[in-house]
């Protein structure tokens, strides 16, 4: 490589305020290999995390949902969610990986602080608002396999921190193992949910290619609320941080981008998985609960059905329900453990806040947490107020995607930021810009349309 080039990429390499979640930074050793396979399995990890924001319980009624009024029909629209998330979460893993800032601190350095602390606030709402699906869907999972009222499994997962920082303790690849086992629980769990139900497969592989029915308002409302409810604004922040944990020469443009090529590879193949275990979701909805769907609002009411026969056919049973049940319960686990690392990188982006490990990651919790436990006990443990809380909180993530995507675009796309060779090509740069005005446009009519419900 030449000297010009070793100069250009050690300009790239510079901490805002020490590097992104330090005590697991540079963590994971990387072989001086060039076999493929040795390469993936060591970047393999970063993605499962990420994988997990697109397949959290606020996709599950969406989801199911949409299956159960229209059929295949949206199924397309998860296709076109899941491409545009592998653009956005390739563009995020390469800032981290080539300038070893993650977003929230790039972003910090390039506006300043008045800015970076409302940039601040809003991201942690929207944190707040991916949390509070995770909490519920806890709490309700608790409740129908363990009878745990619904108060009391609201407080259970503020001890999830505690389960955390003893991971932490572990070793980050620890950690990703047990979210990919878990991962692989609800993939299994679903994909035997839906063999059973025995889909029309003519009708479904004809989902795939959008239809002009989408457009009509009740299914382009369900389209915005799959759409909505898949691209996740927090992943971007937490991905440009993680991906970081990867430990190879960060002055060798050579390393650099055999990082990027393989944490895209892990990107990929692990939004793969989230791509199928949400169609799987929607398939289950069409097959099994068609034309019921006024019957399936909440969690518990989707638990009752499956072991329904009246609804879910000659399929119905008990195991089902304590199947989603417990699919349910490995969601929301691997929900707040990526949650809760979000809250620390962009409290440590935005504003520089340096605290003890685990006040850190109590403070984070109990930020998402305190809504729900405030919605729950003055509703009096209603389900049906907690999933009005989890469609609402939707609007959040919707007001908080631009304003993560936007930088995101504009950081990975210049080459002062990235370098000439890292920076995004020219087809890259107008995709990635016509994804972030398509579905800016497509969250505003989503905050109009669930505003009008209020």
């Amino acid at each position: 490589m030449s000297t010009n080039g070793q100069d250009e990429s050690k300009k790239l390499i510079h901490y805002a305020n020490g590097p992104s979640l330090e005590e697991i930074n540079d963590t994971v050793e990387i072989p001086e290999s060039k076999d493929f396979w040795k390469n993936l399995l060591a970047f393999s990890g970063p993605g499962a995390l990420i994988a997990v924001g697109y397949m959290d319980p606020g996709n599950w009624i969406t989801s199911i949902g949409g299956g159960a009024k229209y059929g295949y029909l949206l199924i397309s629209v998860i296709l076109i969610s899941s491409l545009i998330a592998m653009l956005l979460q390739y563009m995020a893993a390469k800032l981290g990986i080539v300038t070893h800032l993650d977003l929230a601190q790039m972003t910090r350095k390039q506006t300043g602080k008045k800015l970076g602390i409302t940039l601040w606030i809003v991201t942690e709402l929207a944190i707040m608002a991916t949390d509070i699906a995770e909490v519920i869907g806890g709490a309700i999972a608790l409740n129908l396999l363990f009878g745990i009222p619904l108060i009391v499994g609201v407080i259970l997962t503020i001890f999830d921190v505690l389960l955390l920082l003893l991971l932490m303790k572990l070793g980050f690849r620890k950690i990703e193992a047990i979210v990919m086992t878990l991962v692989a629980i609800i993939l299994f769990v679903f994909l035997y949910e839906v063999i059973i139900s025995q889909p029309n497969i003519p009708d479904l592989l004809k989902g795939f290619i959008p239809q002009k029915q989408i457009l009509n308002h009740g299914q382009l409302t369900m389209a915005l609320g799959i759409v909505g409810a898949t691209v996740m604004p927090h992943n971007l922040y937490l991905h440009s941080a993680i991906s970081q944990t990867r430990k190879f020469k960060r002055n060798d443009e050579e390393h650099i981008a055999r990082a990027v090529k393989f944490a895209t590879w892990d990107s990929n193949i692990q939004l793969g998985f989230a791509f199928i275990i949400n169609c799987l979701l929607l398939i289950l909805g069409s097959a099994l609960f068609f034309g019921h769907s006024e019957s399936l609002g909440t969690f518990s009411s989707l638990y009752d059905a499956l072991q329904n026969p009246n609804i879910a056919g000659g399929v119905a049973s008990p195991l089902l329900s304590t199947l989603f049940a417990v699919a349910l319960l490995a969601s929301g686990q691997n929900s707040t453990i990526t949650g809760t690392l979000t809250g620390q990188v962009v409290m440590e982006g935005f504003i520089h806040m340096k605290l003890p490990q685990w006040a850190r990651r109590v403070i984070t919790r109990l930020l998402s947490v305190i809504p729900v436990l405030i919605c729950t006990i003055y509703f009096g443990g209603n389900e049906t107020a907690l999933d009005n809380l989890l469609i609402y909180s939707q609007v959040f993530l919707s007001i908080a995607l631009p304003i993560s995507m936007i930088p995101l675009v504009y950081f990975t796309s210049s080459e002062k930021i990235m370098g000439k060779r890292f920076k995004n090509s020219r087809w890259v740069v107008w995709t990635a810009w016509i994804c972030v005005i398509v579905l800016t446009g497509l969250n505003i009519q989503l905050i109009i349309d669930t505003l009008a419900l209020i």
